[in-house]
């Protein structure tokens, strides 16, 4: 099967770097790379992170509103736009939680803390392993119960 040209090769790729030093620029620009930071914003000591993300998720949404009336597809992808709803329900408040745990107790998101170790703080690799290690306990976590589920319904 074969690729669309605007799904892969060298321009894909270089569009979505440039995306990702764009991010990780301004997380270290807004020193929101920092897990001291983050951490007084989770204390209620700093609101920073606040503006930081409330400004990102303007330029973002503006971005999105505007994109999808210009064009009916992703500039990226060539895509169609869709809408994906996701339904409330307790997967989603238990993973925040978890989450939010997390991110609590290491001081950093998934994606400040790439930031942080492009700005030196090499102890973050702990953070980052631990991320890798829960992702991939919650997807050996899904297999064992979809494995289940399947066999519970092959049984009847």
């Amino acid at each position: 099967m074969s690729e669309s040209p605007k799904q892969g090769g060298v321009p894909f790729s270089l569009l979505i770097i440039a995306g990702g030093l764009l991010f990780g620029f301004g997380l270290g620009f807004s020193h929101m790379a920092q897990p001291e930071i983050v951490l007084h914003f989770l204390e209620f000591k700093d609101f920073g992170l606040l503006f930081v993300m409330g400004g990102a998720a303007v330029v973002t949404g503006t971005t999105f509103a505007v994109a999808t009336r210009l064009s009916g597809r992703a500039p990226l992808t060539g895509k169609s736009y869709t809408r994906r709803l996701k339904s409330f329900d307790r997967n989603v408040v238990v993973g925040g939680a978890i989450f939010g745990v997390g991110w609590g107790l290491s001081g950093i998101c998934p994606g400040a803390a790439y930031a942080s170790l492009g700005l030196g703080d090499y102890p973050i690799l702990f953070a980052i392993g631990g991320m890798f290690l829960g992702a991939y306990a919650q997807g050996v976590w899904r297999k064992l119960g979809t494995s289940d589920s399947t066999a519970a319904s092959q049984a009847d």
